[in-house]
């Protein structure tokens, strides 16, 4: 399970959690302009923008869970069991496998409107990356510094949402998890007043009281409605270390613990890292869950104009900085 949000202070931020119980070996990972994308059922793609996310490269083809190019676009795939419904080929439209879908985006458009356009003449196909790798259900959140939005390709076919709060988790449908907001309008930043009956003398008696009945449980729906909150309510300086701060502090409101949710057997779910990318200045920061300490790659530190990826393994090993 995953949550995705976006986050504008001077600049404009994007990132995710990636909640599973097994890590691929994944590596942040830039494409520079000439990397050659091959895709299955269109045309290859020889020349694009440049890319930096976070991927599993199988084959020396990149398979991005989230990443952003350099124009500021960013996108990621979060887990949508159940709902995901992916398509026969079609002889009038762009077929893209799941896998091929974020590198598609990205390498060609520059912002949302751009995607959209894009987005009218894709069909998402059922096709696994290999034997070993199968397709994964997925849904998209696709942002720019002005507005994002969400991507599903269910049964009824694609479906594309405005997304105001720029948050994304996994099931349900994006439709259902915005309605369910409506459940929380009463929620505030605010000290509560006594609304339960002027006949008895209540008082507030702790701080924070004005968002009784946040969720606080790790489904799916309830981080929606707790990054929600969150992001929205959340305040930093336009600086770039306050920015990166509170982007890590509103995910890590939402994170999972080891030992929280069980998988069966000796497995548990975890944050297994989080992302934070600043889509003015191509940089992708990045905690795992060993090491809290903030890591940073700049993509504009690389040669974009090569046509061979570059991988940096993470940083998964606590790091303590000793004072004295």
């Amino acid at each position: 399970m995953c949550t995705a949000i976006t986050y504008n202070t001077k600049n404009h931020y994007f990132g995710r959690n990636l909640d599973l119980e097994y890590s691929y070996r994944e590596t942040v990972t830039i494409t520079p302009r000439n990397y050659p994308f091959k895709f299955r059922k269109v045309g290859d793609i020889n020349k694009h923008y440049a890319i930096i996310g976070m991927a599993y490269v199988s084959d020396n083809y990149p398979l991005y869970y989230d990443a952003i190019n350099e124009k500021g676009l960013g996108m990621a795939g979060l887990n949508f069991p159940g709902n995901a419904d992916y398509k026969e080929e079609q002889n009038n439209k762009d077929n893209i496998a799941p896998f091929e879908f974020i590198p598609w985006i990205l390498s060609k458009c520059a912002n949302v409107d751009e995607a959209l356009e894009l987005l009218k003449e894709i069909n998402i196909v059922n096709i696994n990356f290999s034997d070993e790798l199968p397709a994964s259900p997925l849904h998209w959140i696709i942002a720019d510094k002005k507005r994002s939005i969400t991507v599903e390709s269910v049964k009824d076919g694609l479906k594309i949402y405005d997304n105001p709060v720029g948050v994304l988790t996994n099931n349900p449908t994006f439709d259902i998890h915005m309605f369910n907001l409506n459940n929380y309008m009463s929620l505030s930043i605010e000290p509560p007043v006594n609304n339960f009956s002027k006949k008895l003398n209540l008082e507030t008696y702790s701080r924070g009281m004005g968002a009784l009945g946040l969720p606080g449980d790790l489904s799916s729906a309830s981080r929606f409605v707790k990054a929600s909150f969150t992001k929205m309510n959340s305040l930093s300086d336009s600086s770039e270390s306050s920015s990166i701060s509170q982007f890590f502090h509103i995910l890590g409101s939402v994170e999972q613990q080891r030992g929280c949710v069980h998988m069966g057997e000796d497995k548990y779910e975890i944050t297994i890292y989080s992302s934070c990318c600043n889509l003015d200045k191509g940089l992708y920061y990045y905690t795992t869950y060993e090491n809290s300490q903030i890591t940073a790659i700049d993509m504009h530190k690389e040669n974009l104009d090569s046509s061979n990826l570059v991988n940096y393994d993470l940083i998964k090993d606590t790091q303590i900085f000793f004072q004295n």
